[in-house]
């Protein structure tokens, strides 16, 4: 790969054009490989989480914990998870607990499977090392100005 500039150009470029530059571009790719096996990056969300949950996890509490995703919101997640019960990947009982159907959770593997090699596309040449610096600079950059992060 060509770099942009020569390192000690590079030292100067902003930050903040280039962590945007990088999350668009990510999320991007993420986005238009899901949709070319039919879903959206937030229904996505609402699969993993229920698929992951120790216990069943209420609506209520699938959609507080991703409505800050991406600045997603409240009113888009419950649309989101509506559409994945909808499509008949997700049921919710009488207490709001959402569970995977089979059909959901054949889904669920399939999108999986995608995510994984999205992953593997994205740190192609990518040492953990290198990975693990970068999300601790990242942190420390939102940490520096004041920011929060979804885990704060």
């Amino acid at each position: 790969m060509e770099y942009s500039h020569s390192d000690a150009e590079l030292l100067r470029q902003p930050i903040g054009y280039w962590s945007w530059a990088a999350s668009h571009a990510v999320v991007s790719r993420i986005r238009a490989a899901l949709a070319g096996i039919g879903t959206t990056q937030p229904q996505w969300w609402v699969l993993a989480q229920v698929a992951s949950a120790d216990g069943l996890r209420t609506r209520e509490e699938v959609s507080r914990l991703l409505a800050p995703y991406l600045g997603t919101g409240a009113d888009i997640m419950q649309s989101e998870i509506d559409t994945t019960v909808a499509r008949g990947w997700i049921t919710e009982d009488a207490e709001g607990r959402l569970h995977l159907t089979a059909e959901g959770s054949a889904f669920h593997a399939e999108a999986a499977a995608l995510q994984d090699e999205l992953w593997a596309e994205r740190h192609a040449g990518i040492s953990d090392e290198e990975y693990l610096t970068t999300l601790k600079v990242l942190q420390r950059f939102i940490h520096n100005t004041g920011g929060r992060a979804w885990h704060h």
